[in-house]
């Protein structure tokens, strides 16, 4: 325990630093942008382990929701004059009731029909995206996306964005985990081990299902809002059905159900994506295949589930000696 609260605040520390550092130095400023990046893919992935990780439902459709979030705050602001804090609780609060509308006749069913329905729904948005040319400007994307300001003060670069992204990002983990270490969190448990075993306890299972579903969803809207705000321009290739595979792929290396793993997990990614895969063009969703291959055959529950085992593995020798 003691070695784990080091390693926080190691990288509580780190994460504070080393923007600072790189702010001023040339060759380093390129990965603060990097990091902001992680930043805001790591409040979709967080939801997505309470979703996946702690009530074991598969949805293949959150890059959906993290559109919903850009692309609602992304109009608002341009085309209406909307203030990009109300604009972004819009896009949340839209998020939530589609996610709820969608888990209404889905999470009632077992196995991975979930999974197909966010399917559907992530290639439904998508083409809207691409083909509502009057609201989203179609395939060449939105532009003129406004920046961000509170109280006066705006978030206008990137050593600023940075530390309001792990802001927010923080208050998110920090609520994930109250869940996770609530009766919701233990539910939630229950339901992925055996849901009938869950029901026959008196566990809602529907209804935790459906709520942890609608909070991951607006988890990747506010995510989506930062995204816009940050890049100035969005399009829909962002937010189409390989994305969510990605977003998927982050939680599964960091190992399901943990909130460390995962933003692991999700800087691991988003590093390779943008240091190596981004030069590979066509081949990326090859390797990505490749990867969740390996992952699922060798490191079934990610790094989080091999450093448990390590863990348990040190603790027993320690007892026997």
């Amino acid at each position: 325990m003691k070695l784990e609260k080091f390693a926080t605040a190691a990288v509580i520390i780190v994460l504070i630093i080393f923007p600072i550092v790189a702010s001023s130095n040339d060759n380093l400023s390129y990965y603060i942008n990097i990091m902001t990046i992680v930043g805001i893919y790591s409040m979709i992935t967080v939801g997505l382990t309470l979703l996946v990780g702690y009530a074991g439902q598969i949805s293949l459709g959150h890059a959906a929701f993290f559109g919903i979030g850009a692309y609602g705050s992304g109009v608002l602001t341009t085309k209406f004059g909307i203030d990009p804090w109300l604009a972004m609780a819009a896009g949340a609060a839209l998020s939530s009731v589609i996610a709820y509308l969608i888990g209404l006749p889905s999470l009632k069913l077992k196995g991975h029909y979930l999974a197909m329905a966010t399917l559907a729904f992530g290639i439904i948005i998508y083409i809207f995206f691409k083909e509502a040319d009057f609201l989203t400007g179609g395939p060449s994307g939105l532009p003129d996306i406004p920046g961000i300001s509170a109280f006066g003060f705006s978030f206008d670069t990137d050593l600023r964005y940075y530390f309001l992204v792990y802001a927010i990002l923080m208050l998110e983990v920090i609520y994930s985990n109250n869940i996770m270490k609530s009766r919701i969190g233990r539910a939630l448990k229950a339901i992925r081990d055996d849901e009938d075993a869950a029901s026959a306890t008196g566990v809602a299972v529907y209804r935790y299902k459906l709520k942890i579903f609608v909070i991951s969803a607006f988890f990747a809207s506010i995510a989506g809002s930062l995204y816009a705000y940050y890049l100035n321009f969005i399009d829909p290739s962002t937010f189409g059905f390989f994305p969510s595979v990605k977003f998927l792929i982050m939680v599964i290396v960091g190992g399901l159900g943990s909130l460390p793993g995962t933003i692991f997990g999700t800087w691991f990614m988003t590093f390779l994506d943008s240091e190596w895969l981004s030069s590979i063009g066509s081949l990326t969703t090859l390797v990505y295949g490749i990867i969740l291959l390996i992952l699922l055959m060798f490191l079934p529950e990610g790094i989080a589930g091999q450093y448990r085992k390590l863990k348990t593995k040190i603790v027993m020798r320690k007892n026997e000696k």
